[in-house]
């Protein structure tokens, strides 16, 4: 297959390609025996310290809780998030000055400082400030520092999205007398949607994972903070840090998982079903008895 950014291999490049993918399994092979064997010779490989893993207590107290702390903290923050981020990205395109401009120096500031910064001055903020109890505020102080930042970046994500499109989209919208409006929310974001969909969901993968930021930093009981704990109580620090990973890789998996789905979901449905609509009788009878072009000129 050959296009403008892609050239089918000849045959010394499928021969390159497949000494370079030997090589590679080959060298993740050594790399995971080297692993195996350092773990086996600290003794990170006996049933002891894998075994609590298998035990409901270990889920119950520890892993789910901290994982139901980390999606909560994950999920209020994209909700958030994902339409603030629309109304600044949008708004940065506007053609005032008085909302572009203010538009553009929060997304600017926001996304310019890190998002564990946003989150240690939320917390201090709600602790001088706000009437917050002390056991909800680190919560409130991951949540904040998450959509600030995140907030920022996908505005970002949705200005470029918009502003990927072809131009004729918006000349033909204000050509058939459309406002800008109007042009945004029938024309243009529906199609911006399939566009920014990639970038939207990587930031999403970040969001989950930088919740663990506030458990280290602020005291969030987040999953990262929950393997710490059970780490503590049965001496397996390795081991918790396997299974959190994986733990982490099974949700992100999820998250980029639906959005494949939805994301081919709405590609199929732009495509046209190629159906032929028949005419109706009444269209057939005038043309019938009219001529071609009278039953034209009477329709219209």
């Amino acid at each position: 297959m050959t296009s403008v950014l892609y050239d089918a291999p000849g045959p010394r490049a499928k021969r390159r390609n497949v000494v370079l993918s030997v090589v590679f399994v080959v060298l993740l092979a050594l790399f995971l025996w080297w692993v195996w064997t350092a773990m086996d010779d600290k003794n990170q490989l006996k049933w002891a310290l894998w075994e609590p893993f298998t035990t409901a207590d270990a889920w119950s107290t520890y892993l789910w809780p901290g994982l139901l702390g980390t999606l909560k903290a994950a999920a209020l923050s994209m909700v958030i998030a994902l339409p603030l981020g629309a109304v600044f990205g949008i708004a940065r395109l506007s053609d005032h000055r008085w909302v572009r401009v203010p538009a553009g120096a929060v997304v600017e500031f926001f996304r310019s400082i890190p998002v564990l910064l946003l989150m240690l001055f939320a917390n201090e903020l709600y602790a001088r400030s706000a009437g917050i109890a002390s056991e909800d505020r680190p919560f409130y102080a991951v949540v904040t520092g998450l959509v600030l930042y995140n907030a920022s970046v996908l505005a970002e994500v949705v200005r470029s999205g918009i502003l990927a499109l072809p131009k004729g989209q918006t000349e033909a919208a204000y050509a058939i007398g459309l406002r800008k409006g109007q042009t945004m929310g029938s024309i243009l974001l529906p199609q911006a949607v399939t566009v920014m969909l990639p970038a939207i969901v990587s930031q999403l993968v970040v969001i989950v994972k930088d919740t663990a930021l506030g458990g280290v930093m602020i005291g969030y009981q987040e999953l990262l903070t929950a393997r710490s704990t059970l780490a503590a109580n049965y001496a397996n620090v390795v081991q918790s840090f396997i299974v959190v990973a994986v733990i982490f890789i099974i949700v992100n998996f999820a998250i980029t998982s639906f959005a494949s789905w939805l994301e081919a979901r709405l590609r199929r449905g732009k495509k046209s079903t190629g159906a032929v609509l028949p005419l109706n009788d009444a269209a057939i009878d005038g043309t019938a008895g009219t001529g071609g072009g009278g039953g034209i000129a009477g329709g219209i």
